[in-house]
């Protein structure tokens, strides 16, 4: 029996979702995709949770997309629907990252209230290259914490960075030694478990409507962009 791509752990009002896929570094597919938004779902509807904390298994947080397939309309559907997941859900998300953390892996973390990386941790945004669009609401996301010609130049060039690059763009929270980072973030996830459920909701909602202000309006330009790229149009 094939290990399932997503595990899912609740403890103290924290939900611990780690990306199962080692032996891909963690790699998007559709089972993956779908496992995530149905946890997230119900880390929604379930008072229990009053955090979520996502981490990847093995030597790499997110290899990005699983290119072993041509991208479909129901793989931008997915990774689509788990970015809006994440900025929507009234509750804290908290990303602890660590290796290679590409493409929609790295759109996914920007999406997050708290991010974290290991000082190992590397970032890189292939798409262009690729010749697919990014996702995420990376335009609103990267372009909010970094800015601009920032978020030109890491699309476009499609340069790798480090760690240390990213938290001084504004990307990441902290950056701390591999060895301390699972800790790290659960600690931070079980601060923010602690907060009154209104309150984090409040906070979250409103740092979203400023900070974010034209995120879905992200989203949709995005996936016009990818649409039109795959039909050549």
């Amino acid at each position: 029996m094939s290990a399932p791509p997503l595990l899912v752990h609740l403890d103290g009002g924290v939900m611990t979702l780690t990306l199962n896929r080692p032996h891909k570094l963690n790699a998007i597919d559709n089972p993956l995709a779908q496992a995530l938004s149905e946890a997230l779902s119900s880390a929604a509807a379930d008072a229990a949770v009053r955090a979520v904390l996502v981490l990847g298994a093995g030597r790499a947080f997110c290899a990005g997309r699983d290119v072993s397939a041509p991208p479909t309309d129901r793989d931008l559907e997915l990774v689509q629907a788990v970015s809006r997941q994440i900025v929507m859900l009234d509750k804290p998300v908290v990303f602890a990252v660590h290796g290679w953390t590409v493409g929609a892996g790295f759109e996914w973390m920007l999406d997050a209230d708290v991010a974290l990386a290991s000082a190992d941790a590397r970032f890189k945004l292939p798409e262009a290259s690729l010749g697919v669009f990014v996702t995420g609401g990376l335009t609103a996301t990267l372009t909010a914490s970094a800015g601009l010609a920032r978020a030109k130049a890491t699309m476009l060039l499609g340069e790798a960075f480090g760690a240390d690059e990213a938290q001084a763009w504004g990307l990441l929270w902290r950056v701390v030694p591999p060895d301390a980072l699972e800790a790290t973030a659960r600690e931070a996830a079980q601060r923010l478990a602690l907060l009154k459920p209104e309150v984090a909701a409040r906070f979250k909602r409103v740092l979203n409507e400023v900070g974010l202000a034209r995120f879905d309006r992200a989203i949709a330009l995005e996936n016009a962009a990818q649409q039109a790229l795959q039909t050549g149009g």
